[in-house]
């Protein structure tokens, strides 16, 4: 597929390196912030785009949620990125000239064991891929920036200490959005069925909706809860489910669930990562 992909971020930012792992015969367009990656959609300036929706190490990525069910866009791939974050400074600059580094507040916490051992002082930035934008341009001999691996690359900087983060099995799983739905595909590591839902203001609502995915042999896989408008009685729940709507077990435990609720609402119909398995 040609075309463009939309992703939040400068040029080297994680969501940057999704695209080119997922899509990599489109043409990433960088965007200020995830309204304007769905946006970008909408408008027809790009076919795709590519939104984080959970990491393994800090959970959800806000505001995904409630953005998702608004955007008007249809899930249609997902994809896990394994976030690797390396150390990088200006050419000539060593890792014992560094005094501080800049990252976004979420990687900081990642590299805490590098950062304490080599006595470097970390500092939120907006974007890691920004920070090391930013540290390219200033020619700065004292400080680093903590970003991937290509953000290094664009933005001419060296990589000093590869892969930093304290933990080996941080990855973020993204979703690929797209104007149109696609459900006649099948994955060969199975599909997932993505839905938003509000249960029926009656008692154990939520237990009687999700009676039909035990009992037709559905796995559940996420399923989170979030407020509506602010609002402390409206509640509405994120699912992902294994299989296909057309698929027998799950068409009967949409049914039940549809029967317990005052709404329900498809958000995309998808195969698998290999990777998630």
């Amino acid at each position: 597929m040609t075309g463009r992909i939309a992703f939040q971020g400068e040029p080297g930012a994680y969501s940057h390196q999704a695209c080119l792992d997922a899509r990599p015969d489109m043409e990433p367009l960088p965007c200020r912030a995830f309204e304007d990656v769905i946006e970008a959609v909408r408008s027809g300036r790009a076919e795709l785009g590519m939104l984080p929706v959970e990491n393994t190490t800090y959970g959800r990525v806000a505001d995904i949620h409630r953005l998702l069910p608004e955007s008007g866009l249809h899930i249609v791939d997902e994809a896990f990125v394994r976030v690797h974050i390396s150390l990088m400074a200006n050419p000539g600059v060593r890792l014992e000239d560094i005094k501080l580094v800049r990252a976004h507040l979420v990687l900081l916490p990642q590299c805490a064991d590098f950062l304490k051992k080599h006595g470097i002082q970390g500092v939120p930035a907006a974007d890691s891929a920004g920070a090391a934008a930013d540290l390219a341009k200033s020619g700065n001999r004292t400080e680093g920036a903590l970003a991937s691996d290509l953000a290094a690359e664009i933005h001419g900087l060296n990589i000093l200490v590869r892969h930093i983060e304290d933990r080996s099995h941080n990855t973020t799983r993204f979703l690929v959005m797209a104007r149109e739905p696609d459900l006649t595909r099948r994955g060969s590591s199975g599909m997932m069925t993505t839905f938003v839902f509000q249960v029926r203001n009656i008692p154990a609502a939520l237990y009687k909706a999700m009676g039909g995915f035990a009992t037709n042999g559905v796995n559940m896989t996420k399923l989170e809860s979030y407020m509506v408008d602010g609002s402390f009685s409206a509640t509405q729940f994120y699912a992902d489910i294994e299989g296909h709507p057309d698929d027998e077990n799950v068409r009967l435990a949409m049914e039940e669930l549809a029967y317990f609720s005052s709404s329900v609402t498809l958000l995309g119909v998808y195969p698998a990562d290999p990777r998630r398995h």
